[in-house]
């Protein structure tokens, strides 16, 4: 893989673009085009201040001619980001691996809106390592465990645990309480997406995806769950649940999509990745890691 032909900047790395065959008469028109979010004036702005380079090193300037099937490196930027107010707890480090009890409401990946605010962008600034990757990702709304790797050499024999489902991952969630459910269960589907972007959802076919689910505590209507999840789709978990007929205590994807607005920080998802255990690969000796947060069963 060739290296981004920028440094990592503020614990954020370069973002890279590959251009196609095309039209446009510079690089900048095809950015403008392409990233059409952001302003001709933007863009001018970090090809003025070296910003924006070639997959060698060379600066794009205002006016450099369009050429196709090269890499664009550029810093991306987000102007008045918030902080998001809670804070990641790093439960464990070495040479390979660091494990972060991520918080409700905290991206673990910059995409969108969120940049710095970030669990990746965060710990490359705190551990001040550049070649930090997550192995793994929950939902921006789930709290909990989650894992990263250091080491590009030893990346993929992790990657690896979790393309063989040799991961045991445990998550606790709070929802309604149905007595006419017999637990524990296993709840079996195929998932794709809906026809709202945000949402998956259940479909007749082949299952794709699986879920074993044990009820834990139970107090007044709510429910305290502990969920299993054999496969990995996006929103599994919420959607399975939603199905059974107990949706996840403030899900705002599952059943309905509720409008989105300003965050309630006094209404986090009640989901947390608990825990997650497996064999090393590289030691073969047995790791778990669990996460110090709970869910308020009230």
């Amino acid at each position: 893989m060739k290296q981004a032909a920028l440094p990592t900047r503020d614990g954020v790395s370069a973002s890279c673009v590959s251009l196609p065959d095309g039209p446009w008469p510079t690089i900048t028109d095809f950015l403008v085009q392409r990233f059409a979010h952001q302003p001709r004036g933007v863009w001018l702005q970090r090809i003025g201040a070296g910003e924006v380079v070639d997959e060698y090193g060379v600066a794009v300037t205002a006016q450099r001619a369009y050429q196709s099937h090269i890499r664009v490196y550029y810093y991306r930027g987000l102007v008045d980001e918030p902080r998001i107010p809670f804070d990641e707890t790093l439960l464990f480090q070495d040479q390979h691996l660091a494990v972060v009890d991520k918080p409700h409401f905290l991206p673990v990946m910059p995409s969108g809106h969120y940049l710095q605010e970030t669990v990746l962008v965060r710990l490359k600034r705190k551990l001040g390592i550049d070649t930090i990757v997550p192995i793994h990702r929950i939902d921006r709304d789930t709290a909990g465990v989650v894992m990263f790797s250091l080491q590009p050499g030893t990346r993929d024999r992790y990657h690896a645990l979790f393309r063989q489902h040799a991961v045991r991952k445990t998550y606790e969630a709070i929802a309604p309480w149905r007595a006419d459910l017999q637990f524990p269960l296993t709840r079996e589907s195929r998932l794709e997406p809906a026809t709202h972007f945000m949402q998956q959802q259940e479909v007749p076919g082949v299952a794709n995806s699986l879920t074993h689910i044990r009820l834990l505590e139970t107090r007044g209507a709510l429910a305290r769950y502990a969920l299993s999840p054999v496969t990995g789709h996006r929103h599994q978990l919420r959607v399975h649940m939603a199905a059974l007929g107990l949706p996840i205590l403030n899900d705002g994807i599952y059943p309905e999509l509720t409008p989105e607005g300003r965050t309630d920080y006094d209404r986090p998802l009640q989901l947390l990745a608990k825990s997650i255990a497996f064999s090393d690969p590289l030691t073969g000796l047995p790791r778990r890691f669990d996460s110090l947060r709970q869910l308020a069963l009230a």
